[in-house]
């Protein structure tokens, strides 16, 4: 689906991941292929966000066959520090020094902790620019999120400002004050526009609000309130709206409509605001966007509550729609489809406003592209001059030592520009050396987390459920020599807390001459393999529970591996018959025990899998 003239947009939202790939034409670019994934919200699993984002990323990569393309995201209004800052009357050539100083004044956190940008902004005979800014450790997480999925970063914009590029495109005929309501999970984000004039600010008050109070009224947990949200929720009006709903339906409605209620009044604040003190004029039209704006008479409550014509933000127009895409979808999510677009029209140079966090990788990253011409063009100096002196010493005999002396001089000059060159070489080597042990131990950090999701995702059943995880070294399913060791401790379910998990286990190490085997070094070894041990109730509509948990991971494992290699035998000489080959396991190979079916007085059977790892993961 993708290619090398393809661009590919990501937006991470908190509840709702979504992707789009695009291909520039001759009069923008066109939508060549649009999907989105749905994760759960919920603030008692913020923990597990990271994973979830991931896999999220993962999906769509996969759906839409992004492989291992350059992508352009955005990340949330809230998640970044953001100030509109007017700027004295100096010339162009100070503009970056005097942003850099009103920077260290208005970002809370010292410079060289965030990641940060700015833009200036036209207004009316004043310059003023908009300062962003986020942390960089918390940018480098996410960005781990996107580039675990094999994806790289090309540019990181703020979601307002892919918002207000997607507008400027898309109504560029609308000069009237507009207010632009991009209703997310968490937050909202309010986006005042006139004409090039921005100004935008977040608000605390989302999709999940609403959950949690519908949570809290009906004492019932988060997943089931959103449920009950998005499958039966609607907005109440005023003026005896819920007289003609049923009880339960009215009394949902209320609920909604009471925590809805505290963003007209953040509204209204901020409009205040902004025309106070950025000059900015009252808006005249109301633009809906974000999955919060979902909810059934959403549109109406709105207009009853700001006396403003409403209407759903459709910034589709803005691009051409390949054939592929499916319309009738596009015309449902067109108002979710905001910053998809925004980021799109940055890959072909249409957007007014370009803001791009660098995370730490990709900083490094560009300024490794940076020094390669340098470094190539000095290299290739070095060597031509040691070349033309050799020609030259040759070819010049009746004046060697002058020209000698000559070159032996310009040689010095060159060494002392490749000496530094190469000590920059090492140093780039040792700085990538020190990356790459820090990207491994983060990969190993989040193999067992990412496993469990993938163990959680081929999961579909509650009848059969897992009560053990336990990793084996060792391992080899052809070789009945190597069953594979646990590596957690017998009796780690009643050690006492803080006592370690795991099992010293002695390594074959090769004894040296004068070495005693006790001298021979104790070492955690690394996992090769994971036991899966639980039960399972019989489902005669289902089948064997097991077998399809055992397919579903067989279909597109990431973590684990169903081959292995054979062991070949030897004669009665000792002599080895055969090579080893790489061959697919069968289900009998893996799954240890499995009964039939549960005894007449068990209300679950017991089961058992081996698995090997997709890679060797270091235990410590």
């Amino acid at each position: 689906m993708a290619d090398s003239q393809s661009s590919i947009a990501l937006n991470i939202g908190s509840q709702r991941v979504s992707m789009a790939v695009f291909e520039p034409s001759k009069n923008g670019v066109v939508l060549k292929a649009y999907d989105s994934e749905t994760i759960l919200a919920d603030p008692a699993t913020e923990v597990t966000r990271p994973a979830q984002v991931a896999y999220a990323i993962s999906q769509l990569a996969q759906k839409l066959k992004a492989g291992r393309s350059k992508a352009r995201y955005s990340v949330a209004g809230s998640s970044v520090f953001t100030r509109f800052v007017k700027l004295p009357p100096l010339g162009d050539d100070d503009i970056e020094q005097l942003v850099t100083f009103e920077a260290q004044q208005h970002v809370p956190f010292p410079l060289d902790e965030v990641a940060w940008d700015y833009e200036i902004l036209e207004s009316a005979g004043e310059k003023e620019v908009v300062i962003v800014a986020i942390k960089a450790d918390a940018l480098d997480e996410l960005n781990e999120s996107v580039t675990s999925t094999g994806l790289s970063t090309a540019e990181v914009d703020v979601a307002p400002m892919a918002l207000y590029n997607a507008f400027r495109a898309a109504y560029p005929s609308v000069s009237d004050p507009v207010l632009l309501i991009d209703i997310g999970a968490k937050t909202s984000d309010l986006l005042y526009i006139e004409g090039k004039r921005f100004f935008t600010r977040s608000v605390a008050m989302g999709g999940v609000a609403i959950t949690t109070a519908i949570s809290k009224e009906y004492g019932v947990p988060f997943g089931e309130a959103e449920a009950h949200k998005t499958q039966s929720g609607l907005v109440a009006l005023g003026g005896g709206h819920t007289e003609q709903l049923d009880e339960t339906t009215a009394a949902l409605a209320m609920t909604i409509r009471n925590t809805l209620g505290r963003l007209p009044a953040e509204i209204a604040r901020t409009t205040n605001y902004y025309r106070s003190q950025h000059g900015g004029n009252a808006p005249k039209l109301v633009v809906l966007a974000g999955g919060g704006a979902n909810l059934p008479y959403t549109k109406e409550f709105f207009e009853e509550k700001l006396h403003l014509p409403v209407e759903f933000f459709n910034p589709v127009s803005a691009v051409s729609v390949g054939k592929g895409v499916d319309t009738d979808k596009l015309g449902r999510e067109a108002h979710l489809m905001g910053e998809l677009i925004g980021l799109g029209l940055r890959s072909v140079g249409k957007s007014a406003i370009n803001i791009d966090l660098v995370p730490t990788k990709v900083q490094a990253a560009r300024t490794a592209d940076k020094q390669k011409p340098f470094f190539i063009g000095a290299a290739a100096l070095f060597l031509g001059g040691l070349a033309a002196w050799g020609l030259l010493n040759t070819l010049a005999a009746g004046k060697a030592q002058e020209e000698t002396k000559n070159l032996v001089e310009q040689k010095e000059k060159l060494e002392s520009v490749a000496n530094p060159i190469q000590t920059l070489f090492k140093k780039e080597d040792s700085l990538v050396a020190l990356a790459n042990q820090y990207t491994g131990a983060e990969d190993d950090r989040t193999f067992w987390l990412d496993l469990l999701q993938e163990v959680k995702a081929a999961m579909s059943s509650d009848s059969v459920w897992i009560t053990d995880l336990e990793p084996l070294f060792d391992y080899n399913p052809t070789d009945k020599g190597k069953p594979g060791k646990s590596i957690v401790k017998g009796e780690f379910y009643s050690t006492n807390y803080g006592t370690s998990a795991l099992e010293s286990v002695k390594v074959d190490v090769p004894v040296a001459r004068g070495q005693k085997a006790a001298d021979v070094p104790v070492v955690t070894p690394t996992a090769n393999a994971v036991r899966i041990r639980g039960f399972w109730r019989d489902n005669p509509r289902a089948g064997n529970l097991v077998y399809d948990l055992l397919k579903k991971l067989r279909a597109e494992p990431q973590h684990f591996k169903f081959e292995a290699m054979t062991v070949p035998q030897k004669d009665a000489k000792g002599k080895v018959q055969g090579k080893a080959e790489l061959v697919e396991l069968k289900d009998e190979q893996i799954v240890k025990q499995l009964e039939s079916a549960p005894a007449a007085e068990d209300f679950a059977a017991p089961f058992e899998l081996i698995i090997p790892l997709s890679r060797e993961v270091p235990i410590k």
